[in-house]
């Protein structure tokens, strides 16, 4: 098994910026793939970003694209989600979640979740 704990949400105005933290214990050999999706109220699940620890190969959605980085520091089994020129269709909460396999983007394929941390951007 694989325990995540997220970190880092909270109360943001427009423009700003937060950083998202998602340590992994246990077994974490198994956190090949690592990603981070959101969910707003009354919306579906979508994906955020995802790394592969091992290449340091990351991949957006392209609402994020150019104002979040994802990035990893294996050694610590953390992965981070930087969030820079928050806009307020960014507000969800975030969820981390982890992988062995490849793909990376549908959410069913992860095998390990965290439990979420909210983040709101207020205009």
């Amino acid at each position: 098994q694989v325990q995540l704990v997220e970190s880092g949400g909270g109360l943001v105005q427009v423009g700003g910026s937060l950083r998202l933290s998602c340590t992994a214990s246990g077994r974490t050999f198994s956190t090949y793939t690592m990603g981070w999706f959101r969910q707003a109220s009354g919306k579906e699940r979508e994906f955020v970003a995802a790394i592969r620890k091992r290449t340091d190969i990351t991949y957006y959605a392209d609402s994020v694209k150019g104002r979040f980085t994802i990035s990893s520091i294996n050694a610590a089994n953390t992965v981070y989600l930087q969030m820079n020129s928050l806009k307020p269709e960014d507000t969800a909460v975030y969820y981390c979640a982890a992988r062995d396999g490849l793909a990376y983007r549908t959410g069913n394929e992860y095998n390990y979740w965290g439990q979420g941390t909210q983040v709101t951007v207020s205009s």
